[in-house]
């Protein structure tokens, strides 16, 4: 089984199913003659002609509008929208129209697409580009949110989502792209929406995270091992849908837990997991919930931005409260 980088196991998925699936297109900016921004589609152009791997003008709004257009004519786009934070421009086109066309249609036009764009912080870029903004689309029915955390589920994933009958939001941890390598099977396989990884076992409270803030809860969990605190570490890996069962067994098991993720505290897809395991394992509850996230301001410019993302010392002070220590 080969090692890859993150970015290595998405050009290895969508090189892969390419090959398989005549109807597959890729469209974005610089997606084609340069490769991608983070050149995750290289090459991929000189291999399957411009026809299918198609450079668009700087316009999110128009990237997304004609892939709309093309799912509904039979194609399967899989758009490259270069920082997730430049989705906004394409709001009305994503969350308006292409959430919700199957239900607009009645089923008659359903829209397999994937819109595939990175975010996360602690790489120094300007503004706009490190937003964690998972939220705003988790509320827009119609849309699946797909966050992967390693290059073996990033590939599963994005297969998966390409796949799918329906649009698919996957966003990439910037920070993930090449900094994670793990063991990537070279051939095709997928992993299931809906389901979470068990990242580590634990007894004593579960951690809660996904995506580009997994190393920080490994690296907490780490930090709490030495002090004799054992964390059960869970990585949801898609918001919609989630894997509701498997979140409330992972707090049941403990009876404590700590949310953790890099986007602004209120209205966070934390408040979301909070409000769920406070319906469906209140009883197991032996402490009030904590959420460990970024503060409710602005994203900042990038030398101070170590301030303002989550680390492993702010998850550790936040277990210590749930255990009462």
């Amino acid at each position: 089984m080969p090692e890859m980088t993150m970015v290595e196991a998405i050009h290895d998925a969508l090189a892969l199913e390419m090959a398989r699936d005549e109807r597959m297109l890729i469209m974005g900016e610089d997606v084609g003659h340069l490769g991608g921004v983070f050149r995750a589609t290289d090459g991929l152009q000189q291999r399957f002609t411009s026809k299918r791997v198609i450079d668009t003008p700087l316009a999110e709004s128009v990237i997304v509008g004609s892939a709309y257009g093309l799912a509904v004519a039979g194609f399967v786009p899989v758009v490259e929208i270069q920082f997730l934070g430049f989705t906004q421009n394409a709001f009305h086109q994503i969350c308006q129209q292409v959430a919700r066309s199957r239900f607009r249609t009645r089923g008659t036009h359903p829209v397999q697409m994937t819109i595939r764009t990175p975010f996360g912080g602690n790489v120094r870029t300007p503004e706009f580009h490190s937003d964690s903004m998972e939220a705003i689309f988790a509320q827009s029915t119609g849309l699946k949110i797909v966050m992967p955390s390693t290059a073996h589920d990033a590939k599963g994933l994005l297969l998966e989502a390409i796949r799918d009958p329906d649009p698919v939001m996957f966003f990439e941890p910037l920070r993930g792209y090449r900094l994670t390598r793990d063991d990537v099977p070279a051939g095709d396989y997928t992993v299931p929406f809906g389901k979470l990884r068990t990242i580590r076992e634990g007894t004593d409270v579960t951690i809660v995270t996904w995506s580009a803030s997994v190393p920080i809860a490994e690296a907490a969990a780490e930090a709490l091992a030495e002090e004799g605190i054992s964390a059960h570490v869970v990585d949801l890996r898609t918001l919609v849908p989630l894997d509701e069962a498997g979140l409330v067994e992972a707090v049941e098991r403990t009876g404590r837990c700590v949310v953790l993720h890099e986007g602004p505290a209120t209205a966070g897809f934390g408040a979301e997991v909070i409000a769920l395991l406070q319906e469906q394992a209140f009883y197991s509850l032996e402490a009030p919930l904590k959420r460990v996230t970024a503060p409710d301001v602005p994203y900042p410019m990038p030398a101070i931005e170590h301030f303002y993302i989550p680390d492993a010392d702010k998850v550790v002070r936040a277990v210590h409260e749930v255990l009462g220590d």
